[in-house]
């Protein structure tokens, strides 16, 4: 269950002048190979004991303040967001041999910036977010299809659903973001963007596979 990689190659004269922008650039051709899911990120947290979760969520937005993805503020995620306010998010593109991770702090997004992307999304979508409790233990499936349908009697005469009190936005603000190329003989590509706390800038280093 061994694959000698090969499919491509990454020195730092490749690399974008930002973090962000790379990403955005690696995003794009991971849409343009088609990819199921290219902005599916595996989230890790911690909580205050020092228990790790990771789950598999969707980035949508990727500029110079960081990574947002938006969820359920009760759920498990978010109780371990707000206890460390850190996170670590790895996008991995197993087909091109490639993948990002993102690693720092992270903030609650705002309600306006949280309104404006509810808005967006389809109205299933918006009625399951007020639907789900979510990390909840729920009876079973049936009690799932039944707080839907409660919800979506509720909101049956409303044309725009309100975003929940409970659901929003965070961002991750990295302070290192690693672009890895597989290599053959397992000498793998590693490039990473680390903000340098002394010069309040971005450097690039070469990390060993």
């Amino acid at each position: 269950m061994r694959v000698d990689y090969s499919s491509g190659a990454l020195d730092a004269a490749d690399l974008a002048a930002t973090w962000h922008e790379q990403l955005r650039a690696w995003l794009h051709e991971a849409r343009v190979a088609e990819l199921a899911d290219p902005n599916a990120m595996v989230l890790a947290t911690s909580d205050d004991e020092h228990r790790v979760t990771t789950r598999t969520v969707l980035a949508k937005d990727v500029d110079e303040r960081g990574v947002t993805f938006y969820t359920n503020y009760t759920s498990e995620k978010s109780h371990q967001l707000r206890q460390t306010r850190q996170a670590s998010a790895t996008f991995p593109w197993y087909a091109l041999q490639r993948q990002a991770t993102v690693i720092g702090p992270v903030e609650l997004l705002g309600k306006e910036e949280t309104a404006e992307y509810w808005r967006g999304r389809p109205r299933t979508s918006q009625l399951g977010a007020w639907a789900s409790p979510q990390s909840a233990t729920v009876r079973d499936r049936q009690a799932l299809d039944d707080l839907f349908a409660t919800v979506e009697a509720r909101f049956a005469d409303e044309t725009e659903i309100p975003p929940p009190p409970h659901w929003g936005g965070w961002r991750l603000r990295p302070t290192h973001v690693e672009f890895w190329q597989g290599r053959t003989s397992r000498l793998h590509d590693r490039l990473r963007f680390r903000f340098d706390d002394r010069t309040g800038g971005w450097v690039v280093e070469r990390v060993a596979p």
